[in-house]
């Protein structure tokens, strides 16, 4: 994953934007050889063994056996105190002032969404391992087993170095010239002993627990959709998946059953409108369309003027979708005019409210010359 200096921050941030987002087998002895460089620069023996597991929930779960069975983790000798070291180096090669510039070309570019993937990962590995109790369905004594094995397994997952997850920083500190990489003769790269073992593993694994003699690592997913906002999307299958079987369902970023998804296609209003969960009712909504929705549900317009048609569709148990209907007014080349579905807040009372609001400014300060 590492390149020369002379690389502008643009090219090393598209590199590990797609080491992020890669998916498929790792190169099994290129990790293990890396994971094996970590121990020894951290100044610790090397595992005598190095395990591999199909996902991050199969991994956890032998992290939270071994956490059991007294294992001790090195994950603060062999990430924490590195990452430390090349953090510093990096805001000492490129100045305090020239870091939040830096950061933003690189490591802000990739970390939004690259984390916010990690936080699913995290919260479904958390949710698979220990599900919160049901209160109304057990005694205290299980709830209390319930809550105390999801603190063991959050605290196995402090033990995990987030392998690819990690590519933000690793953007970063490549820009700033502290990855040193293969070549022998790069004069000017200053690394701190043991980052670049760990961009190693970065470049081909998934998450990883360093313990006393043992580390555990995760392949990458098999499979990984998402939108053009880069959350999880998909509608006929994972839209995350792993080897081992291990999978979250979404759409659109949101979380959904696997169950869910298979029955869009037969979406009724019906269906819609009884929907219990409103986060799930909004998905449905969303798939069968706001348009045809106020056409097949017989809603009413709120209001009507020069700029557009307002429309409101109640849901039970959830915030009205408002929703504005403007014509363009240039034709399209078929002669036709196009119209838009524009979603508003749910406290918009007037049509020009509405698209004034999508501009950004007052109802009385809208007053287009032509619209568009």
């Amino acid at each position: 994953m590492v390149t020369e200096q002379t690389v502008g921050p643009a090219e090393v941030t598209a590199r590990w934007r797609a080491c992020a987002a890669a998916t498929g087998a790792a190169d099994r002895v290129a990790v293990e050889r890396a994971v094996r460089d970590a121990y020894r620069a951290a100044g610790l023996a090397e595992p005598a063994e190095v395990r591999w597991f199909g996902s991050p929930p199969a991994a956890a779960q032998a992290a939270l056996e071994l956490r059991a069975a007294g294992a001790v983790s090195v994950r603060e000798a062999v990430r924490t105190l590195p990452w430390e070291a090349a953090r510093r180096r990096a805001v000492e090669r490129v100045g305090p002032a020239g870091w939040a510039p830096l950061w933003s070309l690189t490591g802000g570019e990739i970390g939004p969404v690259t984390n916010a993937l990690a936080g699913r990962i995290r919260d479904a590995v958390l949710d698979r391992l220990a599900p919160e109790p049901d209160l109304d369905e057990v005694d205290q004594p299980e709830a209390d087993v319930a809550r105390a094995r999801r603190t063991a397994v959050r605290l196995a997952l402090l033990d995990a170095v987030r392998g690819q997850h990690d590519a933000p920083w690793f953007a970063a500190f490549e820009a700033a010239g502290v990855l040193a990489g293969a070549p022998a003769d790069r004069a000017g790269i200053d690394a701190p002993a043991g980052i670049d073992a760990l961009a190693e593993v970065a470049g081909e694994a998934g998450w990883w627990w360093p313990y006393e003699g043992v580390a555990l690592v995760s392949e990458r997913p098999v499979a990984l959709h998402r939108d053009e906002a880069g959350r999880l999307d998909r509608a006929d299958g994972p839209a995350l998946g792993f080897a081992d079987g291990f999978a979250l369902h979404a759409w659109r970023g949101m979380p959904v059953p696997a169950d869910f998804l298979s029955g869009l296609g037969g979406v009724t209003v019906e269906r819609i409108r009884t929907e219990e969960n409103a986060e799930l009712r909004r998905v449905l909504l969303e798939h069968y369309g706001y348009e045809r929705y106020l056409a097949d549900s017989g809603a009413e317009p709120l209001h009507r003027d020069e700029t557009g048609v307002l429309w409101r569709i109640q849901l039970p148990d959830d915030e009205a979708v408002v929703m504005v209907e403007v014509v363009n007014s240039t034709a399209e080349p078929d002669g036709t005019f196009r119209t838009y579905w524009l979603r508003v807040p749910p406290s918009t009372r007037t049509a020009r409210a509405g698209v004034a609001w999508t501009f950004g400014i007052p109802e009385a300060e809208y007053h287009p010359q032509r619209e568009t």
